[in-house]
């Protein structure tokens, strides 16, 4: 059950209209990395948590970042304010209205023409949100690192936006978002880290013969070494031969079929069978052979 109050959960001060800055401000309200596919990936996982302690804690930060979401439709909301009475009342002439749309690689017509200067659930370049961008599997210890990772991806929106505004209002209500990325990342890790087996993810155990092999697969000049790859924890293989098969078997593709299959599958492969002893004239020759003058006919090869 939710309840709303009113009040934002940071105040949101705006020095002016700015109709540009509001659609890059979309990245955050319907984009990818942005606070609704946060509260959607925490929500749902919380759902379905069964530990009584993540539980809590995800529906905590999904209705924080719900709150985050208001937060930053307000301040798109208000840098298109101005825009959004304009456009309505159609008080400029119509080149007017045009060149600040679209004036200095301005893309906000996505939001102004296509939304009214609304709040569409959309990212900056208009792409409607989707709830493709939840990659939860309902595993604790993979899911928690892929809310890390969320929190760390947002981080980086919000500090580039930051860098995009001189005004101080929106500047200091972003860095308040973007610090509150961090504190959920801290949270995470934490929950993470207090399983006591939460690596490797899930519960089966791995193979031995291939759990610390490194394949040297992408060979040539800017090969680096490191940790990743070297060290008494690596077996480090270059040997093409021996990166294949490296069951034992032969790396050929197996099945048993039943003997029914096996003659279906001979009739059909005599059927679709090419000949290698043939070399027929192709369209594609006709047009490569400069000898063939436009308009003829070319001679079938026997």
């Amino acid at each position: 059950m939710f309840a709303h109050n009113k009040r934002l959960q940071y105040t949101v001060r705006v020095a002016g209209p700015n109709p540009g800055l509001a659609n890059l401000m979309l990245e955050q309200f319907g984009g990818p990395q942005g606070e609704l596919a946060a509260a959607m990936r925490y929500f749902t996982q919380a759902v379905s948590e069964d530990d009584p302690g993540r539980k809590d804690m995800l529906f905590d930060i999904a209705t924080e970042e719900l709150s985050h979401l208001e937060v930053i439709g307000h301040i798109v909301a208000m840098l298109n304010k101005g825009a959004k009475g304009q456009l309505a009342e159609a008080v400029d002439t119509e080149a007017e209205m045009y060149r600040k749309i679209t004036g200095a690689g301005n893309d906000s017509h996505i939001t102004q023409v296509l939304y009214g200067a609304g709040t569409p659930l959309t990212n900056s370049a208009g792409v409607p949100w989707t709830a493709a961008y939840i990659d939860s599997i309902t595993e604790p210890t993979a899911d928690l690192r892929s809310n890390i990772a969320a929190e760390s991806r947002a981080k980086i929106v919000y500090e580039r936006l930051i860098a995009l505004t001189d005004d101080p209002g929106v500047k200091e209500a972003l860095g308040f978002l973007m610090t509150r990325e961090v504190a959920h990342q801290k949270s995470f890790e934490k929950a993470l880290y207090s399983m006591e087996s939460n690596f490797p993810a899930g519960k089966m155990p791995v193979d031995p013969r291939f759990s610390s092999v490194y394949y040297n697969m992408s060979q040539g000049p800017g090969e680096m070494r490191g940790p990743w790859n070297q060290g008494p924890q690596w077996d480090f293989v270059t040997d093409r031969e021996k990166q294949m098969g490296v069951d034992g078997g032969s790396g050929e593709a197996e099945v048993k079929l039943p003997t029914s299959d096996v003659e279906v599958l001979k009739q059909m492969q005599m059927r679709t069978m090419s000949d290698p002893t043939k070399d027929p004239q192709t369209g594609a020759e006709l047009g490569l052979d400069p000898s063939t003058p436009k308009g003829a006919s070319a001679v079938s090869k026997p």
